[in-house]
Protein backbone atom coordinates (compact mmCIF):
# COMPACT_ATOMS: atom_id res chain seq x y z
CA UNK A 1 0.00 0.00 0.00
CA UNK A 2 2.87 2.39 0.78
CA UNK A 3 4.46 1.58 -2.57
CA UNK A 4 1.16 2.35 -4.34
CA UNK A 5 0.86 5.67 -2.49
CA UNK A 6 4.41 6.62 -3.50
CA UNK A 7 3.75 5.72 -7.15
CA UNK A 8 0.47 7.67 -7.16
CA UNK A 9 2.21 10.64 -5.53
CA UNK A 10 5.02 10.57 -8.12
CA UNK A 11 2.49 10.37 -10.94
CA UNK A 12 0.68 13.40 -9.55
CA UNK A 13 3.95 15.35 -9.34
CA UNK A 14 4.78 14.47 -12.96
CA UNK A 15 1.29 15.50 -14.07
CA UNK A 16 1.55 18.78 -12.17
CA UNK A 17 5.03 19.48 -13.56
CA UNK A 18 3.87 18.81 -17.11
CA UNK A 19 0.82 21.05 -16.79
CA UNK A 20 2.85 23.79 -15.08
CA UNK A 21 5.42 23.87 -17.86
CA UNK A 22 2.85 24.62 -20.56
CA UNK A 23 2.26 28.33 -20.24
CA UNK A 24 -1.10 29.83 -21.04
CA UNK A 25 0.46 33.10 -22.11
CA UNK A 26 -0.12 34.88 -18.82
CA UNK A 27 3.30 34.61 -17.23
CA UNK A 28 3.40 30.82 -16.82
CA UNK A 29 0.39 30.32 -14.55
CA UNK A 30 -0.85 26.74 -14.41
CA UNK A 31 -3.75 26.20 -16.82
CA UNK A 32 -6.90 25.01 -15.11
CA UNK A 33 -9.73 22.71 -16.00
CA UNK A 34 -12.01 24.74 -13.72
CA UNK A 35 -15.39 25.06 -15.43
CA UNK A 36 -16.30 28.18 -13.42
CA UNK A 37 -15.58 31.10 -15.79
CA UNK A 38 -15.74 33.66 -12.99
CA UNK A 39 -12.72 32.10 -11.26
CA UNK A 40 -10.40 30.84 -14.00
CA UNK A 41 -7.27 29.13 -12.70
CA UNK A 42 -8.60 28.75 -9.16
CA UNK A 43 -8.80 25.03 -8.42
CA UNK A 44 -7.60 22.60 -5.78
CA UNK A 45 -5.88 19.39 -6.88
CA UNK A 46 -5.89 16.07 -5.04
CA UNK A 47 -2.45 14.49 -5.55
CA UNK A 48 -2.51 11.60 -3.10
CA UNK A 49 -4.90 9.34 -1.20
CA UNK A 50 -4.03 6.65 1.33
CA UNK A 51 -6.33 4.63 3.55
CA UNK A 52 -6.06 2.90 6.89
CA UNK A 53 -8.53 1.09 9.12
CA UNK A 54 -11.23 -1.45 8.46
CA UNK A 55 -13.92 -1.83 5.79
CA UNK A 56 -16.88 0.45 6.55
CA UNK A 57 -14.73 2.65 8.78
CA UNK A 58 -11.64 3.79 6.87
CA UNK A 59 -9.56 6.86 7.61
CA UNK A 60 -8.40 8.55 4.41
CA UNK A 61 -5.35 10.79 4.26
CA UNK A 62 -5.69 13.16 1.32
CA UNK A 63 -2.98 15.43 -0.10
CA UNK A 64 -4.22 18.67 -1.67
CA UNK A 65 -2.41 21.41 -3.58
CA UNK A 66 -4.29 24.68 -3.84
CA UNK A 67 -3.58 28.34 -4.63
CA UNK A 68 -4.58 29.52 -1.14
CA UNK A 69 -4.34 33.25 -0.40
CA UNK A 70 -6.17 33.34 2.92
CA UNK A 71 -9.88 33.16 3.63
CA UNK A 72 -10.76 34.94 0.39
CA UNK A 73 -9.34 31.98 -1.61
CA UNK A 74 -8.64 28.55 -0.14
CA UNK A 75 -9.39 24.85 -0.42
CA UNK A 76 -12.33 24.52 1.97
CA UNK A 77 -12.98 20.76 1.81
CA UNK A 78 -12.12 17.43 0.31
CA UNK A 79 -14.75 14.78 -0.23
CA UNK A 80 -15.44 11.21 -1.25
CA UNK A 81 -18.19 10.62 -3.83
CA UNK A 82 -19.46 7.63 -5.78
CA UNK A 83 -19.33 7.55 -9.56
CA UNK A 84 -23.05 8.35 -9.69
CA UNK A 85 -22.63 11.46 -7.52
CA UNK A 86 -23.54 10.29 -4.01
CA UNK A 87 -21.65 12.13 -1.25
CA UNK A 88 -20.04 9.52 1.02
CA UNK A 89 -17.87 11.75 3.22
CA UNK A 90 -16.71 15.37 3.40
CA UNK A 91 -13.71 16.66 5.38
CA UNK A 92 -14.14 20.37 6.13
CA UNK A 93 -10.93 22.44 6.06
CA UNK A 94 -11.41 25.25 8.58
CA UNK A 95 -8.57 27.50 7.41
CA UNK A 96 -6.34 28.29 4.45
CA UNK A 97 -2.95 26.67 3.93
CA UNK A 98 -1.03 29.56 2.41
CA UNK A 99 2.37 28.49 3.75
CA UNK A 100 1.77 24.73 3.66
CA UNK A 101 1.59 23.44 0.10
CA UNK A 102 0.82 20.71 -0.61
CA UNK A 103 -0.89 19.70 2.63
CA UNK A 104 -2.33 16.41 3.86
CA UNK A 105 -5.37 16.05 6.09
CA UNK A 106 -7.01 12.88 7.35
CA UNK A 107 -10.70 12.24 7.85
CA UNK A 108 -13.15 9.51 8.62
CA UNK A 109 -14.74 7.21 9.30
CA UNK A 110 -15.45 6.74 5.60
CA UNK A 111 -18.15 4.09 5.18
CA UNK A 112 -16.93 2.19 2.12
CA UNK A 113 -15.84 -1.38 1.44
CA UNK A 114 -12.31 -2.12 0.24
CA UNK A 115 -13.59 -2.77 -3.31
CA UNK A 116 -15.96 0.25 -3.58
CA UNK A 117 -14.73 2.56 -6.32
CA UNK A 118 -14.95 6.20 -5.24
CA UNK A 119 -13.71 9.61 -6.33
CA UNK A 120 -11.75 11.85 -3.97
CA UNK A 121 -11.77 15.52 -4.94
CA UNK A 122 -11.26 18.94 -3.40
CA UNK A 123 -13.37 22.09 -3.44
CA UNK A 124 -12.02 25.62 -3.67
CA UNK A 125 -13.59 28.76 -2.20
CA UNK A 126 -14.60 30.58 -4.36
CA UNK A 127 -13.70 28.52 -7.46
CA UNK A 128 -15.66 25.35 -6.73
CA UNK A 129 -14.69 21.99 -8.16
CA UNK A 130 -12.38 21.78 -11.14
CA UNK A 131 -8.98 20.54 -10.04
CA UNK A 132 -7.47 17.11 -10.36
CA UNK A 133 -9.40 14.33 -8.62
CA UNK A 134 -8.42 10.74 -7.88
CA UNK A 135 -10.49 7.60 -8.45
CA UNK A 136 -9.97 4.14 -7.04
CA UNK A 137 -10.51 1.67 -4.24
CA UNK A 138 -8.84 1.02 -0.93
CA UNK A 139 -7.95 -2.45 -2.21
CA UNK A 140 -6.28 -1.38 -5.47
CA UNK A 141 -5.25 2.22 -4.77
CA UNK A 142 -6.12 5.55 -6.36
CA UNK A 143 -5.18 7.10 -9.70
CA UNK A 144 -5.62 10.52 -11.27
CA UNK A 145 -9.06 11.01 -12.81
CA UNK A 146 -9.54 14.09 -14.97
CA UNK A 147 -13.35 13.75 -15.04
CA UNK A 148 -13.86 13.30 -11.29
CA UNK A 149 -14.28 16.98 -10.55
CA UNK A 150 -17.16 17.33 -13.00
CA UNK A 151 -19.40 14.71 -11.33
CA UNK A 152 -22.38 16.07 -9.36
CA UNK A 153 -21.45 19.79 -9.17
CA UNK A 154 -24.63 20.34 -7.13
CA UNK A 155 -22.88 18.72 -4.15
CA UNK A 156 -21.21 22.10 -3.59
CA UNK A 157 -24.52 23.15 -2.00
CA UNK A 158 -24.89 20.00 0.15
CA UNK A 159 -24.15 19.99 3.85
CA UNK A 160 -21.89 19.87 5.68
CA UNK A 161 -20.24 23.08 4.48
CA UNK A 162 -17.77 25.35 6.26
CA UNK A 163 -19.40 27.93 8.50
CA UNK A 164 -16.34 30.19 8.61
CA UNK A 165 -12.64 30.43 7.83
CA UNK A 166 -10.21 30.86 10.73
CA UNK A 167 -7.31 32.36 8.73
Amino acid sequence: MIRTAIIVGLAAVVLWACSSSSSNGSGGDKPSSNPNPTQPGVAADVSGVTASGEPGSYTLSVTVTSPDRGCEQYANWWEVVTGDGHLVYRRILAHSHVDEQPFTRSGGPVAIAAEDEVIVRAHMHPGGYGGTAMRGTVASGFRIDAAGSSIAPELAEADPRPQSCAF
